[in-house]
């Protein structure tokens, strides 16, 4: 038996008038999807816990197979996980993002989508200006992709570390437009340090040589979502089968290296919209020779989202359904096998970030007659029969037929 969960980031959303009443799920010419929830059962899904915020560390935690309940200790830590940065216990990671902020305000939560390359050289430069005026300095930046990156900062204690992971922080892109100041973090010395680190990387990056050359500089940067390392079950001793993982997305390579799954590397892989779909597609379809679980996710949909770019996210609906699920599935024809489709969590274009709004969800068994769900939408999913769970729940309901 073979299992697919195809994770389509953020593409569930609101209906629009530019799409005469409809979402983009709903608009999108998507007929590989669409044979899936007609052969399929359709429902609803939720994978945020109530006590977290919806993001897509929390949200995709849930789709791998684990409650974040039980295990979620912040998005810096599963990021680090992806680029096996070694840690202590008394380290917290952050996330560091590259922001524009103009005037007091978040004015680009990513500075433009900045290279990976350019991040590179200011990140060192930032290391290089931090050590220089404090010789003692208990921090260091760690450069991700593009405008994700990380942010360590090793505390004198245990005790320490836990305090400073307990501060709430903000994600930048859920303050586009706001004050940073209305944003800030508990006051605490321990906090009130983060903070000066962040608004003291603006000395240096206001006379980079590369912000000299961009339309939108990567004037500062922005510390949130913080933790110590999570300790996660390893996958197959749960579950019982292997998982490969194929995405863009460091956070969440970082959860399948944390529970001993297969990390592919696809070329091109960008999580934006010039996002490689067809080679996406292809390293799939030799993963599951290889895996019995494949989990593919893809992020422009979300990206488009935060945009509130319209086009951009009915596009990259459609070439998921092209490239990834309709190779894939039809790679799978013959055998036995169970796949699923759902959003980790809703980023409506009218409001620019995630919702915590239940997701649809489609369940497809190659041996099974589905139920009445005529098409992956949120719409269309609501004359199926699925049983709302949890989203922790999914991996053992494809193992165990459970729909």
């Amino acid at each position: 038996m073979k299992y697919v969960i195809f994770i389509p980031d953020g593409s569930s959303d609101y209906p629009l008038d530019e799409l005469d009443g409809k979402t983009p799920l709903m608009a999108a010419k998507t007929p590989n999807i669409d044979k899936l929830a007609k052969g399929g059962f359709g429902g609803f899904t939720n994978n945020v816990p109530e006590q977290y915020d919806p993001g897509s560390d929390v949200a995709n935690m849930s789709i791998f197979g684990f409650n974040p309940a039980c295990y979620y200790t912040g998005r810096g830590p599963l990021e680090a996980g992806s680029e096996g940065i070694p840690t202590t216990p008394c380290d917290v990671i952050f996330r560091c993002n590259t922001i524009y902020s103009e005037n007091g305000e978040m004015d680009d939560f990513n500075a433009g989508h900045i290279s990976t390359e350019e991040a590179d050289e200011l990140l060192k430069g930032l290391n290089d200006y931090f050590a220089e005026k404090y010789p003692d300095f208990k921090g260091k930046f760690y450069t991700g992709v593009s405008y994700r990156h990380l942010f360590i900062y090793s505390c004198d204690s245990v005790e320490e570390a836990k305090v400073l992971s307990s501060i709430r922080t903000v994600p930048p892109h859920d303050m586009v437009g706001e004050k940073l100041v209305d944003n800030l973090f508990g006051d605490c010395e321990l906090a009130r340090e983060i903070q000066q680190i962040m608004f003291e990387s603006k000395e240096y990056l206001k006379d980079a040589e590369v912000n000299q050359k961009r339309d939108i500089p990567a004037n500062m940067v922005w510390l949130w979502s913080q933790g110590v390392t999570p300790k996660l079950p390893n996958f197959e001793e749960t579950y019982g089968i292997t998982a490969s993982v194929i995405t863009g997305v460091d956070l969440l390579r970082g959860i399948g290296n944390f529970a001993g799954m297969n990390i592919v590397n696809v070329p091109g892989a960008t999580a934006y919209f010039d996002t490689d779909y067809k080679k996406k597609g292809e390293y799939g379809i030799e993963a599951l020779k290889e895996t019995d679980l494949l989990l593919i996710h893809i992020e422009a949909p979300d990206e488009a989202g935060h945009a509130q770019n319209i086009e951009e996210k009915v596009k990259a609906i459609e070439r998921i359904d092209e490239f990834i699920v309709g190779p894939i599935i039809e790679s799978l024809e013959g055998e036995d096998f169970r796949a699923a489709i759902l959003p980790d969590h809703p980023t409506p274009i009218s409001v620019g970030t995630h919702t915590r709004d239940d997701v649809p969800l489609v369940i497809y068994d190659s041996a099974r007659e589905g139920d009445e769900c005529e098409s992956f939408d949120e719409e269309g999913v609501k004359k199926g029969s699925l049983e709302f769970k949890k989203g922790h729940f999914l991996v053992q309901r494809l193992i165990d037929g459970d729909y």
